[in-house]
C-alpha cells in the first residue's frame, strides 16, 4: 500500500509539473502582455471611427487572450482528480494551483469586463451618430 501511495505522489508531481510548465506560460503571457493590452482599451477615443478601430483591434486581442484563459481553465481542470486523493499528500500542490486559478479567473473576468465594455460603448456610439444625424436631417428639412 505504501509503495502504491508513493507512486500516486510521483505521478501527480510528474502531472503538476506539466500543469505548472503550461501555466507558467500562460501566466507569463497575462502578465506581460494581457493586463498591459487591458489597460490600453481603459480610455476609449471619443469619435464612433477611432471606437470602432480601438474594437476591432480588441477584438484580435480578445481571440489570442480568450485561447490563453482556454488553455489554463484545460490546464487546472487536469488537475481536478486530485480531489479524490485525500490520502497523498498535495497540500503544498494546491496552494499552487489554488493561485493559478485565482490569477486566471481574474485575467479572465477583466477580458469578460472589458470585452462587454466596448462593445456597449460601440452601441452606445453609433445610436448618438445616428441621433445626430437624425437631427441634422430634421434642422435640414425645417429650414427647405
Amino acid at each position: 500500500m505504501l509503495s502504491n501511495k508513493r507512486i500516486q505522489e510521483l505521478e501527480l508531481v510528474m502531472e503538476f509539473e506539466k500543469v505548472e510548465e503550461c501555466f507558467k506560460e500562460v501566466s507569463s503571457w497575462i502578465e506581460n502582455v494581457g493586463r498591459k493590452r487591458l489597460k490600453e482599451t481603459v480610455n476609449l477615443d471619443d469619435s464612433l471611427e477611432m471606437l470602432l478601430q480601438a474594437q476591432k483591434q480588441f477584438k484580435e486581442f480578445d481571440l489570442v487572450a480568450s485561447e490563453y484563459c482556454k488553455r489554463g481553465q484545460e490546464a487546472l481542470k487536469k488537475m481536478n482528480q486530485w480531489e479524490d486523493l485525500s490520502f497523498v499528500d498535495v497540500h503544498s500542490y494546491r496552494v499552487k494551483l489554488q493561485n493559478y486559478e485565482d490569477e486566471l479567473e481574474e485575467f479572465c473576468t477583466q477580458l469578460d469586463e472589458t470585452r462587454h465594455r466596448v462593445c456597449e460603448t460601440v452601441r452606445l456610439y453609433e445610436f448618438f451618430d445616428k441621433v445626430r444625424q437624425d437631427i441634422c436631417c430634421t434642422e435640414e428639412g425645417v429650414k427647405s
